[in-house]
Formats: C-alpha cells, sequence, structure tokens
C-alpha cells in the first residue's frame, strides 16, 4: 500500500506539548499518516534506547520507519579522511536504522564541485560497495540505502547519476525527490507525462519490481540557474511540481511508494493534504472506470 508521513516533525507537534520523538509515531497514526522519517541529517546523536523506543511506538502505531543520514556525508570529497568518515556516518546511521527497526536509510552522495565528475561517481559507487560489505560483517545487511536525488547542479544527484549509482549495486535503491527533479531541471515536472517520464526511466533502468515501491519525497521547491534554493509548503501554489500529476501515475502504475513530505515546518499537515489528494485521484479514476464498466 501507498503510504504517507513527514520528514522529522512539524512545528504543531512541539506546540501541542510533545517534547519527544517517541511520541511522534501515535501523533502520526491519530492523523492518519503511516510512515515518518528520523532525521540525522545533522548528525547520528540518538542513543540505543531512544531509538528502540521509537521503533517499538511504530510498530504498535504501523508506522512504516525511515531514517535520513548527514548532509555533510561527502563520498567524493578530495580528502581522505572526508570519505572514510562518509562511510563510518552511513554505518552510523544503519546501527539506528536497526535499532529503530527502519528499513531504509537516506544518503546524500556528495559533491563533485571540487573534483572531476568521473572520478567522483566511480570514486561514490566504489565506496558505496565497501559501506555494504562493512555493513554485512556488522550484520546491517537487512538496511536499504537510498542515494537520493539532489537538487543542486553541484551536488552528485541527478536522476541518471543516482540511476548509474543504484545500477551498479542492486542492493542501493534511490531516493526520487521530485522537488529536486523540478529544480534541477528548472521547472521540468509540469504534467502527469513529466512524472511518468521520470518512472518510466527508472523502470527502463532498474526494473519494474525495484519502481514498485519506490522510495519518495515530495514538496514544492524553489529553485534558481543553480537549482534548488528553498523547499515550501503545499499551499504555497507559487512554486511546483504538483502532486496530482504524480498521484496519476502511481495509481496507473500500481505503485506502492513510500511518499515523504519534505515542507517547511508543516511537513506532517502537508503530508495528509498529499494523502488527501491522492485519495480524490483514486476515488476519480474508480468512478470512471465503473462509469466505463
Amino acid at each position: 500500500m501507498i503510504r504517507f508521513g513527514p520528514s522529522g516533525n512539524s512545528e504543531s507537534f512541539y506546540k501541542e506539548g510533545h517534547k519527544s520523538s517517541v511520541e511522534m509515531p501515535a501523533w502520526l497514526c491519530e492523523k492518519g499518516l503511516d510512515a515518518y522519517e528520523y532525521q540525522c541529517n545533522r548528525g547520528v546523536n540518538i542513543s540505543k534506547d531512544m531509538a528502540q523506543k521509537i521503533g517499538e511506538e511504530a510498530q504498535k502505531s504501523n508506522i512504516f520507519l525511515s531514517i535520513h543520514a548527514p548532509y555533510y556525508i561527502n563520498m567524493a570529497s578530495p580528502e581522505e579522511e572526508k570519505r572514510i568518515n562518509s562511510k563510518r556516518y552511513i554505518i552510523e546511521c544503519m546501527t539506528v536504522a536497526k535499532w529503530m527497526g527502519a528499513r531504509r536509510i537516506v544518503v546524500h552522495t556528495g559533491s563533485y564541485s571540487k573534483v572531476d565528475k568521473k572520478w567522483a561517481l566511480e570514486t561514490s559507487a566504489r565506496l558505496f560497495d565497501e559501506v555494504l560489505r562493512e555493513a554485512d560483517n556488522l550484520g546491517l545487511g537487512s538496511i536499504m540505502i537510498c542515494p537520493e536525488v539532489l537538487g543542486k547542479n553541484n551536488q552528485i544527484g541527478s536522476l541518471e547519476e543516482i540511476i548509474g549509482i543504484c545500477k551498479a549495486n542492486e542492493r542501493l535503491s534511490p531516493t526520487i525527490d521530485f522537488a529536486h527533479i523540478h529544480a534541477r531541471e528548472q521547472g521540468s515536472l509540469n504534467s502527469a507525462e513529466d512524472f511518468e517520464r521520470v518512472i518510466n526511466t527508472l523502470e527502463n533502468s532498474l526494473g519494474v519490481e525495484r519502481v514498485r515501491e519506490l522510495h519518495c519525497h515530495f514538496s514544492r521547491v524553489e529553485f534558481t540557474k543553480g537549482g534548488e534554493k528553498k523547499h515550501w509548503n503545499i499551499d504555497d501554489t507559487q512554486f511546483g511540481p504538483e502532486f496530482e500529476y504524480l498521484a496519476e501515475v502511481i495509481l496507473k502504475k500500481g505503485m506502492k511508494p513510500v511518499i515523504i513530505c519534505e515542507s517547511r515546518a508543516n511537513m506532517a499537515e502537508d503530508a495528509l493534504k498529499l494523502k488527501k489528494i491522492y485519495n480524490q485521484i483514486a476515488k476519480g479514476m474508480q468512478n470512471e472506470k465503473s462509469t466505463c464498466d
């Protein structure tokens, strides 16, 4: 089934008096959501006890868990120490995922602003292989690493680059951030056909089954010539892309993705708006089919 949830904790969670992410799974369940991407984007700073408690609450509330790894990972840094540290951060994040019962970790591969692009891609792919071998030795082989499509032109993260990295190792699965694609390609997602082009590209490269349960990020986005500038909320309609088009493609193809909303401050509220849009389109398509029958 398709799942919806936020990246991190909405401001409203704290305004309602909640203080700990342990309370998030039940809070999300009450609102009608069923996914949660725990944020380690500024560092892996959670205890085993806390991670296990979040995992227990998520299991009770049927919340699908994923974790976002630190933003400062750079698998293609020209400095060897930073590459070694990047591998360590991923392993630390996978360890937390194991404690928590999370199935996926989302990773920013890095940047080629200071290195040759070909070297950056080859080095990143090699380091991911090394991480997976180390993960196996540590009993972390069940955790899926999901390199993310990124929104800035100097980042390792175009759709084609992430497909290439994942194609090299079937144990890697992409995180498709549609806001990032829209920003990086200067506003390219403006119809259901545009979104279907993205999904078809993925299916043709990685296979239909591998793409069926895709990990996705969605929000509106502001961009410049350099790509992504700022994520916005679903009600900020001066920015794209439109979720209706993606919902149509998901339904047409019978996909069962996880949709993580990355709106600013209101990610849980906006995840619910995305779910409502999806359900409305699903109902409309069902009614249309019934009429045709």
